[in-house]
């Protein structure tokens, strides 16, 4: 079983999607399922129409595959594979970071699918919450060391309610969960040191815009309804995560489409995918925790 997220400047936010390894076939099928507009002709590895990036969520359990001579083909046509990665493939059956979706076959393992899309289509736009476009009418950011400013804030409340996330979790052995919320959290202290190496000088009266700040997990209601039952206290630690996660995510999103300095829009941008990646992280692990809890088999 796999939650495979798809993510395509042409739609509005990445999908997650839960398929049964094996049931549904190739990512290509998949994606027509659930209307995801991965383009596509032949459908049989001749015409290279359907590239996607593959992410595994989980590099060192990778899944062995073995090529066909079609798809090798078709990714050296495409200037998509190297050297390495074909050998890689053909003697260790590891698969390249590239592949064609009609070729690659749904595991158990989660990742993610990245695509271009029809080049003849406008790219939407990132997917803006009514939290994030009431942002416009308040403080434009003029300048990228105020824009670095707020980012440090953001991150930093971030790192600290993923470290209490975490701590609360190992204190009642959900160690897994705890670990990625620790990678999380060292994530945001990197990107906080790396606003204040960036900045010229850092404003330390600027705090984090109250639609874009935390939830309070830790309230006292929370922590009475989560101590009684593990699974629930492991499902609630993640979505919010998720929940603070989106705000931080929201705010640069706001960022990127209010600022009229091309640099701070530039310095955002930035910040914007980094944050897309570590919600698609948390909606893969959501899915897969919720499938958990209603019974189904753990792979």
């Amino acid at each position: 079983m796999a939650n495979i997220t798809f993510s395509s400047p042409v739609m509005p936010k990445d999908i997650t999607v839960y398929a049964v390894a094996g049931d549904r076939g190739t990512i290509l099928a998949v994606a027509k399922a659930h209307k995801i507009p991965i383009p596509f002709d032949c459908q049989d590895g001749e015409c290279g129409s359907c590239l996607v990036e593959v992410e595994h969520l989980n590099p060192n359990a990778i899944y062995g595959v073995a090529l066909t001579e079609k798809e090798k083909e078709m990714l050296k046509q495409l200037g998509k594979i190297s050297k390495a990665e074909l050998e890689n493939a053909e003697v260790n059956d590891m698969p390249p970071r590239y592949r064609l979706a009609c070729q690659c076959f749904v595991r158990n393992e989660d990742i993610i699918v990245k695509f271009e899309g029809d080049q003849t289509l406008p790219s939407a736009g990132p997917y803006v919450t009514q939290a994030a476009s009431r942002f416009k009418g308040g403080t434009e950011i003029p300048t990228v060391d105020e824009f670095l400013s707020y980012a440090v804030k953001v991150e930093e409340d971030a790192a600290v309610h993923f470290e209490a996330l975490a701590l609360t979790l190992e204190t009642h052995g959900a160690t897994e969960i705890a670990k990625l919320f620790r990678q999380l959290a060292a994530f945001s202290r990197q990107h906080l040191a790396e606003a204040k190496e960036t900045a010229k000088s850092i404003d330390p009266a600027k705090s984090v815009p109250p639609d874009y700040a935390w939830p309070n997990q830790s309230s006292p209601e929370q922590a009475s309804q989560w101590s009684g039952d593990v699974a629930l206290m492991r499902l609630g630690a993640l979505k919010a995560a998720l929940q603070g996660e989106r705000r931080g995510y929201e705010f640069y999103c706001a960022v990127v489409a209010t600022a009229k300095s091309p640099e701070v829009v530039a310095a955002a941008r930035q910040f914007v995918k980094e944050e897309a990646e570590h919600v698609k992280v948390l909606e893969a692990w959501i899915t897969r925790e919720e499938w958990a809890t209603r019974g189904m088999p753990a792979h």
